[in-house]
């Protein structure tokens, strides 16, 4: 079951290799992870998405919290939090398929960033699991020549 977790950690150099050695040393993978500093620039927030059950979840937190460089560490719970992922997307719009692919975008909320000639790039907001809908339907209507996803970033909601 994917899982996800959310770890404070100080901005430092080596937390980063520390906390996703912990990871390899376990035989844990990491699916997804995105890192940035928060608004105290000493301060780094990391969302990981992993595998694993209650148990597995339980022994990483533990593990983690072992580690002198994280702050805080906990599993984030969708219903308590807003993920979402940024993807930049390259693809080629013809007129053939232009109004649908146009269409697909405006469904989505994406929007073209950058266009020259018949390429265009995308940037698009969403949660992991709408943008694998947008990339399957895209992908029936032309070719993706690059793609890059940001990895899950979350929130908790307001109150």
């Amino acid at each position: 079951m994917k899982r996800f977790l959310s770890i404070l950690l100080e901005n430092e150099s080596g937390s980063l290799s520390r906390v996703v050695g912990l990871f390899s040393q376990r035989g844990y993978n990491i699916e997804s992870l995105n890192v940035a500093p928060t608004e105290d620039p000493s301060i780094s927030k990391m969302t990981v998405q992993t595998i694993g059950n209650e148990k597995v979840i339980a022994q990483i937190e533990k593990q983690l919290k072992k580690n002198i460089n994280v702050l805080n560490v906990f599993e984030i719970k969708k219903k308590k939090h807003l993920q979402k992922e940024i993807i930049l997307i390259k693809i080629n719009i013809n007129n053939t398929e232009k109004e649908e692919i146009l269409e697909i975008i405006k469904i989505f909320q994406g929007k073209i960033i950058l266009k020259k000639n018949i390429c265009n790039i995308i940037q698009l907001s969403e949660t992991h699991e709408n943008i694998n809908k947008f990339l399957k339907l895209i992908e029936k209507k032309t070719n993706i020549l690059e793609l890059t996803r940001s990895g899950i970033i979350s929130i908790t909601k307001l109150k």
